[in-house]
């Protein structure tokens, strides 16, 4: 990886609002992640990510989810356990004409059930995009 690109990815980590010393548990990991941007994330934070065996109370989620993983509303309920108060839930699905894409308005439609308000997007990879996700108490 060139410098600049570096720079961008490390931009794009930012982007989500995680700094060095947070907490990040990870859900939904498999094989199509993207790993480039789990590295530069991990660079960021200063440490590994935490998986969904970890019972850790963290300030962020990063739920990698696809349109066959199931039920979005029962994945966001499961990604609050750990989250600390006024985490964020950041929702990683693949971008559109992507194998797994989901729309949009599947996340907003699920977030409110599960008690989440969907607040804002970023694309974080050439295939990923994110929806940032947070309490509707905590906006």
């Amino acid at each position: 990886m060139s410098e600049t690109e570096a720079a961008t990815a490390a931009t794009v980590a930012g982007k989500l609002g995680f700094k060095d010393g947070n907490l990040i548990q990870e859900l939904g990991y498999d094989e199509d992640v993207d790993f480039e941007f789990r590295a530069t994330l991990e660079d960021e934070i200063g440490s590994e990510l935490l998986t969904e065996d970890d019972q850790d109370v963290v300030d962020g989620v990063l739920l990698w989810w696809r349109a066959e993983d199931g039920d979005l509303v029962d994945a966001l309920v499961d990604s609050l356990t750990c989250l600390d108060d006024g985490g964020v839930v950041w929702v990683l699905t693949p971008k559109s004409g992507r194998d797994g894409y989901v729309p949009p308005s599947e996340i907003q439609t699920a977030a409110p059930t599960a008690g989440l308000h969907a607040t804002s997007s970023a694309g974080v990879s050439r295939d990923w995009a994110a929806a940032r996700l947070v309490s509707r108490r905590k906006q």
